[in-house]
């Protein structure tokens, strides 16, 4: 499997950034890691290889940049507020660097998001800030609450930044009508912890009309043995 390590500094984040990419062509998809992993977890714990007849036979290429969650939602060297601002400053780097770097590789102008646990909340809340930048989505085994990070404090950066609030009482048709062209695959277990928040974010979806399939998988939890299992399956889908 081929596979490149890219290093530069981060004008947004003012530090380096590191991002793995494996294949050689193929549709792009930003995989995110989890709640404070780096950028070579999906590596190490098998979630790439378990994609490899998709990445080697040239239909996905997987872009894996670094996770900073510390820095952000997991930093309590600084206040909630800072939180916030310090995921949007990382969402602002994916933009620049990231994307930029996918959208000069492929020339693709919308790509895939994906991700597991956390990396499924960062997957789908950039993809509905920015859904003219995203095709595809896949969420396995999400969480996608930011309360639990920022200690009773909630401002509009907090709001927008929280898909269960902002969700709901989202009604502009420019942002729904894009929603509908997107192909949307919410994964999860049975008797995975975060399983309602994952049914919650399908039934506001549907709520809207918004086409998308909710794939709950029986006697299955939060573990990696099921997102390698159907990784592949959800990448095939695309």
């Amino acid at each position: 499997m081929r596979e490149e390590y890219y290093k530069w500094h981060s004008n947004d984040l003012d530090r380096e950034f590191e991002m793995l990419v494996f294949g050689h062509y193929g549709y792009p998809v930003v995989l995110f890691p989890t709640f404070n992993a780096r950028f070579w977890q999906a590596k190490e714990s098998g979630l790439i290889n378990s994609a490899a007849n998709l990445i080697n036979s040239g239909k996905i290429k997987i872009y894996c940049p670094e996770g900073m969650d510390y820095l952000s939602w997991n930093n309590d060297s600084i206040e909630p507020a800072e939180r916030v601002k310090a995921h949007l400053a990382y969402e602002k780097a994916i933009i620049a660097d990231v994307i930029g770097f996918v959208k000069h590789e492929t020339s693709m102008e919308r790509i895939g998001m994906a991700g597991c646990n956390f990396g499924a909340y960062h997957a789908l809340n950039f993809s509905f800030r920015h859904p003219d930048m995203v095709g595809k989505l896949i969420c396995i085994g999400g969480t996608f609450n930011i309360k639990p990070f920022i200690d009773n404090y909630y401002d509009d950066n907090c709001y927008f930044n929280n898909p269960p609030d902002y969700l709901p009482n989202l009604t502009d048709n420019w942002y729904l009508d894009q929603f509908k062209t997107m192909k949307i695959i919410l994964g999860t277990g049975e008797t995975d912890q975060y399983a309602e928040q994952t049914k919650y974010i399908s039934g506001t979806l549907r709520s809207k009309s918004v086409n998308h399939w909710l794939d709950v998988r029986p006697n299955t939890g939060h573990d990696w043995d099921f997102w390698r299992e159907v990784f592949p399956k959800y990448l095939a889908q695309i």
